[in-house]
């Protein structure tokens, strides 16, 4: 019995080892316009394993890129696209600045402080009320997020007065959304999550029998 670990290893695991062996077989080919008929035929059958890449501007010419790329340059055949060279696949990309401004509360993150700003900035009057007002149940859902079981009302307005600078704030009688009702949404929320999860997890399973 042939076990994975024994194999060559899968350069791009999305084509599968048939596409491998085919594109190997490709290689031992002596006469280039055999070569040439191979790689055609090759990159049609890519395609039709992989119909997603149709969404990708020019797939044709992302298929004949991977085609090159899975031979490891070796396919010397006539491309209607230009070879990309090998050099530019081990450049590592630029790293990407982490952001270092500090978060007061976790919990809530760098989007709903941003959000409190924006509020803050906005002319007093029933507008910015009612938008204050919502900004708040937000706070307490991504509160509730966290800490999964309850939080007083007056917490989460003092953490708006609080993230505000004292530019946004609620009377003390303003009741936000129930924590119960705050919580069964996320309940539901985290429920859709790991549907989605498990559903994506069957889909790539299956694919991968498909392929092996």
């Amino acid at each position: 019995m042939e076990y994975n670990t024994s194999r060559n290893r899968l350069v791009i695991p999305e084509y599968g080892r048939n596409i491998q062996r085919m594109i190997e077989y490709a290689i031992s080919l002596t006469d280039r316009e055999e070569r040439n008929k191979a790689a055609k035929s090759i990159v049609a059958v890519m395609g039709y394993l992989n119909p997603q890449i149709q969404t990708v501007v020019d797939f044709k010419h992302k298929l004949w890129d991977h085609l090159f790329i899975i031979s490891d340059f070796k396919l010397d055949v006539d491309s209607p696209y230009p070879i990309p060279a090998k050099e530019t696949l081990r450049v590592k990309p630029q790293r990407v600045p982490y952001p270092n401004s500090n978060i007061k509360y976790k919990y809530y993150g760098k989007t709903m402080e941003e959000m409190i700003r924006k509020v803050s900035e906005l002319e007093d009057g029933p507008k910015k009320e009612a938008i204050t007002q919502n900004v708040a149940n937000f706070m307490k859902m991504s509160y509730l997020t966290w800490n999964k079981y309850t939080v007083d009302d007056s917490t989460i307005l003092k953490h708006l007065e609080e993230l505000s600078k004292g530019k946004a704030k609620l009377a003390e009688t303003v009741r936000l959304n129930h924590t119960n009702e705050l919580l069964a949404l996320n309940r539901e929320k985290e429920r859709e999550r790991r549907g989605k999860e498990q559903q994506h997890k069957r889909g790539n399973k299956n694919r991968n029998k498909r392929k092996k």
